[in-house]
This record gives C-alpha cells, sequence and structure tokens, in this order.
C-alpha cells in the first residue's frame, strides 16, 4: 500500500474512531422519566410515544406520532383494542373557555394556546370529549406535565400533544369537509428485536475477520523475515523496511491524546452539527469507506488474480498502483457515491454497513497495538471517556453530548454515519438498532493483538488468548444490549461493558499463565523486557 494512501487512510479512520461511540435505538425513546416533573397523584403517567392513525372518510391515511401526558387516562398499548373514533376541531382553538363543540364521545383537536395543559383537558372532559389532541406550536414534541400547585387532579381522558405540522396536515383535513377519524395507541416495543441478534453477530464477525487477516499478515511478515536473516545478516534492516511500511503501531502516547483530542472534537462536533457538517462528515466517510473497500477486494481478489495483483503502474499523484487496484477502484467508488446519494431510502443501511465493514477490518489490518500495556492505556481512556460523555456530560450540557451527536438530532439528519445499523425488523416503533465504530475498532485491536501473538507463540486455540478474547467480547456486548432493553431504549455506553470484559480477561489470563511480563512490554513471545539489556550487555562483554 502506497504511503501517502496509508497516510490518508489513518487519518480518516481516526477521524470516524473519534466520532463513533454509543450503542443506541433510534426509534426514539418509549418511556421516558423527567425528574424535573415529579410524579404526584393525578399525574403520574410515563411519558409514551403514542401512535395516531387517521381515516378520511373511510379511507385510511396519514399516521402521526404525538406524546402522552403526564396526566389523564393511560393510552391503550394494543391496535386491536383502541377505539377509531371521530376527530373534531375546537371552537375556541385553544379550548382554554368552555367549548361550543357539541361532543358525543369525539376526540378533540385545541391549539397550544397560553392556558394550562390540564385546564384544557378538563374543558374536553366536560364537553364529552374522549379524548383531547394538542397541537404544539413549534415541530417539537413537549413533555405536558402539571403544575406545581395543582394536586389530586380528576382527569379521566388522555391527552396527547402532536407536533405542528401534524396538527396542520389534520386541520386540513378537518377543512375539507370530509369526516376524519382517529385512532389513538401506544404500542409496546419488544423486549428483544432480532436486528440486535444480527447487529451482535456482524460486530463479532468483523474482528473475526479482521484477526484473522491482521494474524496472518505478521505471521507472513515473520516467515519473510527469518529467511532473509538465514540469507545475510547485514541484511536485517532491509529485513524489517516491509513491515513496518503497512504498519501504524499505536504508543502509549498516542492512546492517552486520544482522548484528549476525541473530547474536543467531540464537543467540535456537538456545537457545530448541523446539515452542512453531516454532509461533511458523509464525504469523509465516503473516502475511508473507497479505501476500506479497495483494500479488502485487492487482497481477496488477488489470490486468483495474483499476476495482477503484483504488476503496477505509474500513476501521478498516487505513484506505483498495482493494476488490480486500478479495476476495482471505479467500482468502489461509485459503490460508495451511490450510497450517499441515496443514503435516506430504506435499505441505504446496507450500503453503509458494507463500506463501515470494510473499513473497520482495513483499520485493523494496518493499525496494531505492539503490546498490552498500550492496550491497557487505551482501552481504559476510552472507557472513560465512553462515560463521560454519555452520562456525566448530562450535569454540563443538560444532554448527553454522545447521544445527540451519535443521533444527529440537531443536525435535521439521520445521524453520522459511522455507524453500523440494523432496522428493527419487530418494533412497532421502526428505528434502528446501532453500535458505533469505536466500540467494535478499540475492542477489535485488543482482540487482534491476541491472535496474533498465540500466533506467533505456537499456541493452539483453546492454551491460546484470542479464543477467550473473542468470548469476552461477544459476552460484553451481548450484556450492552440486556442493558439497553432494560433501560427502555436509552443510549447505552457500549465500553462500560465491553472493557471490563475483554482486557480484564487477558490481563487476568496472563498473569494466570506467566505471560503478563512478555505481553506487557514486549508484546512478541520472544525473551522477557526487563532481561534484553542484561542479555545484550553480556554479549557485548564476549565481543569484547
Amino acid at each position: 500500500m502506497d504511503l501517502q494512501r496509508l497516510c490518508g487512510l489513518v487519518f480518516v479512520s481516526t477521524l470516524i474512531l473519534l466520532v463513533s461511540k454509543p450503542s443506541s435505538v433510534t426509534a426514539g425513546d418509549i418511556v421516558h422519566d423527567d425528574d424535573s416533573a415529579p410524579k404526584k397523584p393525578g399525574c403520574e403517567n410515563n411519558f409514551v410515544l403514542v401512535k395516531v392513525q387517521t381515516w378520511v372518510d373511510g379511507v385510511e391515511a396519514n399516521e402521526f406520532v404525538g406524546v402522552g401526558a403526564r396526566f389523564g387516562t393511560t393510552i391503550e398499548s394494543k391496535e386491536k383494542k383502541a377505539q377509531q373514533t371521530r376527530l373534531i376541531l375546537s371552537n375556541p382553538r385553544d379550548c382554554c373557555n368552555k367549548t361550543k363543540n357539541k361532543l358525543a364521545g369525539d376526540v378533540i383537536m385545541v391549539d397550544r394556546g397560553h392556558c394550562k395543559f390540564t385546564t384544557k383537558a378538563n374543558i374536553a372532559q366536560e364537553a364529552n370529549a374522549s379524548a383531547v389532541l394538542i397541537v404544539n406550536n413549534q415541530k417539537e414534541l413537549y413533555k405536558m406535565v402539571c403544575e406545581p400547585d395543582e394536586t389530586a387532579l380528576d382527569i379521566h381522558i388522555p391527552a396527547v400533544m402532536l407536533p405542528q405540522d401534524a396538527g396542520a396536515t389534520l386541520e386540513k383535513m378537518l377543512m375539507s369537509n370530509s369526516l376524519v377519524s382517529v385512532q389513538l395507541y401506544s404500542p409496546q416495543r419488544p423486549v428483544v428485536d432480532i436486528a440486535e441478534v444480527f447487529l451482535w453477530l456482524m460486530a463479532v464477525g468483523t474482528i473475526l475477520c479482521a484477526s484473522y487477516w491482521s494474524a496472518w499478515s505478521a505471521r507472513e511478515a515473520s516467515i519473510e523475515q527469518d529467511k532473509l536473516l538465514k540469507d545475510a545478516s547485514d541484511e536485517i534492516p532491509s529485513a524489517k523496511a516491509p513491515i513496518g511500511a503497512s504498519v501504524v503501531d499505536i504508543s502509549t502516547t498516542s492512546a492517552v491524546l486520544f482522548v484528549i483530542i476525541a473530547s474536543c472534537f467531540l464537543v467540535i462536533l456537538y456545537k457545530l452539527m448541523s446539515g452542512w457538517f453531516v454532509e461533511l462528515l458523509v464525504v469523509l466517510f465516503c473516502i475511508g469507506g473507497v479505501e476500506g473497500l479497495q483494500t479488502c477486494l485487492v487482497a481477496l481478489l488477488s489470490r486468483w488474480f495474483k499476476r495482477t495483483g503484483e504488476s503496477y503502474i505509474k500513476v501521478p499523484i498516487l505513484g506505483a498502483v498495482s493494476y488490480l487496484t486500478l479495476a476495482v477502484s471505479p467500482f468502489c467508488i461509485a459503490f460508495a457515491v451511490l450510497w450517499a446519494v441515496f443514503r435516506n431510502i430504506s435499505f441505504a443501511w446496507i450500503g453503509q454497513d458494507i463500506l463501515g465493514i470494510a473499513l473497520i477490518i482495513t483499520v485493523l489490518q494496518i493499525v496494531r497495538i505492539p503490546n498490552l500495556k498500550v492496550g491497557t492505556v487505551l482501552l481504559s481512556c476510552a472507557f472513560l471517556y465512553d462515560i463521560f460523555w454519555v452520562f456525566v456530560s448530562k450535569k454540563l450540557f443538560h444532554e448527553s453530548v454522545m447521544i445527540v451527536v451519535a443521533r444527529g438530532d440537531r443536525s435535521g439528519e439521520d445521524g453520522i454515519p459511522m455507524l453500523l445499523k440494523i432496522p428493527r425488523m419487530f418494533d412497532p416503533w421502526g428505528g434502528f438498532s446501532i453500535i458505533g465504530f469505536g466500540d467494535i475498532l478499540l475492542p477489535g485491536l485488543l482482540v487482534a493483538f491476541s491472535l496474533r501473538y498465540d500466533w506467533l507463540a505456537n499456541k493452539t486455540l483453546r492454551a491460546g488468548y484470542f479464543l477467550w478474547a473473542m468470548m469476552a467480547y461477544g459476552l460484553g456486548l451481548l450484556i450492552t444490549y440486556v442493558a439497553l432493553n432494560l433501560m427502555d431504549g436509552h443510549g447505552q455506553p457500549a465500553l462500560l461493558y465491553i472493557v471490563p470484559f475483554t482486557l480484564g480477561t487477558f490481563l487476568t489470563l496472563g498473569k494466570k499463565r506467566g505471560d503478563l511480563q512478555i505481553l506487557w512490554c514486549k508484546g512478541e513471545p520472544e525473551r522477557p523486557c526487563s532481561h534484553i539489556k542484561l542479555e545484550e550487555s553480556q554479549e557485548l562483554d564476549e565481543t569484547k
């Protein structure tokens, strides 16, 4: 791989690593708790999302999503049991005074106005309404709570808030002299969705493939170096050059700087998050995706087209490029461009996952941790980084910075593209289960290191470290999804669970087997680092 392309790929992959993190579900949290609006008698409902299905003259029409109020009766959860009821526009519109409408169990739609939400609900209830839809004066949804001085409310109809655009559409329906009816229900999200199983398999499979590729490359390089060492001892410098030319080793300093730089970049993303900034991230993702996909395809196809892969041509700016790379590049570029153009269609997630997996595998092949010491520092820093920006940042910014950036809440887009995602197949609310690249890349560096060490030390699968590190990662990710479901879909920092399992297993096994010193300092099955200088001095004495 050309050095210029290597630097470009490392830069893009590092950028992607910084902005990608939380495991989450982007369908919108179904159950919300709000400490600033405590529960009290008559005002103790959870904030739940509510589906509002409409019919115009008996023909099924639009479906809108609102949020239920803290007060009133709870919303029916099953669609079959929810009644289809006629919708009436309130007169007066804000329903702050006694309504002039003659209602017979109808649903009444009112404007937000200036009076209390509970006042509107009480007036609608007195007018014999079966439910009240309150249209917000903004596109966002608002949590309807009780006033601090209100106690023991006697509201027995459900109240739902709709966004401004939904209210405008419903008003047009009603103004056309059509019979408009609605159905209100709040379906519950399934405890486990099959999408999470596939996402787990995708993450584990990606690390598995990348680890074997990395270990195979390291073994091939080691064999090649041994051959050169046997030929002539004066050729040692030239034997090491090819190995370092295509691999970037992370140092302890860079591992610490990762947290500082990543934190600064995350704050920049949080402050500047907008449509144009997401477009910029899409471009960077496509560049990295093209490089990753091209590298993977060339490595795979070179098995069958070896001569084409070893024949090079000099290209301006790029330098020496193989014919196979030239043949594959147009396809990779076209694939990335097509994804970028059509990324908002329903099945665009497939292209995003392909580009993402190819990039992750390529980065894990190129970027490596040289020993367990660097891996421990890197993962420990990332562990603290994840916890701080998902949980602690709420105290400073009044919202989780990591979750806001991952979902793209301020950009008007679906979120940053540096994620693997799969649509939730059996979730009535739809949305995606997602995992950030960092939650695969960072533990993947340690897992890939374990397999390289096992192969160089000629360890069997059971006696080595890779099998246990791989199982620890899979278990940690599984615990993440369990926590995600227990938290009602609230985003969880995956590294909070993955790092203790993966790193803890590695350190415990290394200490138990007596390999910890070699793993910690050298990272290769050679002499312990504490004896290297001693033996080198002995050799110097013998030569004298």
